[in-house]
């Protein structure tokens, strides 16, 4: 697994032409557009990752986390030989249930979907801890199905906010010229669900502030190993 990840880093702009980057500040939308839907489904269907899932981690040699959501499970390797800092703090939030009853709030088709800073009805949730240092010079690649930290412009700005890259994005990747986002994992099992949640219809209320327009849920993030 870890040897797809390990691409050299481009030249290219940082910054995608379809999406604009991985971090929005979400505001108020716009008068008179509609507001998402809450998800008809608020309560979890399991607290529990499913055998499939569990069978999936057991073949890792990573720590492994499962991700139930409200359009499925996806369950994730997490790098922390390469990115210590960023593994930590996603972990330390883990434990703390942090992302519980969160929302992929960004749906950027084709791009990235985005979760780990709001909660139902677009209530901003703040991580406990403080930012982290970016590390994306690691030699793990945006690939399809990895997993990364959003971020603000300035580089050591990273608290809580993931994205997912629905399709290889080596413009998000590190350079010599410039800084990327950082890869610290990527979905082992689940992602025919990520594809789901890639093709959900938004409303766009800018560039970045792509919402599901029904909210989707993460339930939960558990530690398997």
């Amino acid at each position: 697994m870890t040897l797809r990840l390990l691409l050299a880093a481009t030249t290219l702009a940082l910054l995608s032409a379809c999406g604009g980057g991985v971090y929005v500040e979400v505001g108020d939308p716009p008068p008179s557009t509609p507001l998402p839907r809450p998800n008809p489904v608020p309560n979890p269907p399991t607290l529990n990752c499913s055998v499939a899932g569990q069978a999936a981690a057991a073949q890792s040699r990573w720590p492994v986390v499962c991700l139930l959501t409200s359009s499925g499970e996806m369950v994730v390797e997490l790098y922390d030989s390469y990115a210590p800092a960023t593994v930590n703090n996603f972990l330390a939030l883990v434990a703390r249930d942090f992302y519980a009853q969160t929302l992929i709030h960004r749906v950027d088709r084709d791009f990235v979907v985005q979760g780990g800073g709001f909660t139902s009805g677009h209530r901003e949730k703040l991580s406990p801890f403080q930012p982290i240092a970016l590390e994306d010079n690691n030699g793990l690649s945006n690939l399809r199905g990895t997993l990364a930290m959003a971020r603000r412009s300035s580089p050591d700005t990273a608290t809580s906010q993931w994205f997912l890259n629905v399709r290889s994005n080596p413009s998000l990747d590190y350079s010599p010229a410039q800084r990327g986002y950082a890869v610290f994992g990527q979905v082992i099992s689940g992602l025919p669900v990520l594809d789901a949640i890639n093709v959900l219809p938004v409303y766009r209320y800018s560039d970045t502030d792509l919402r599901p327009q029904t909210e989707v849920l993460v339930y939960w993030v558990r530690r398997l190993q």
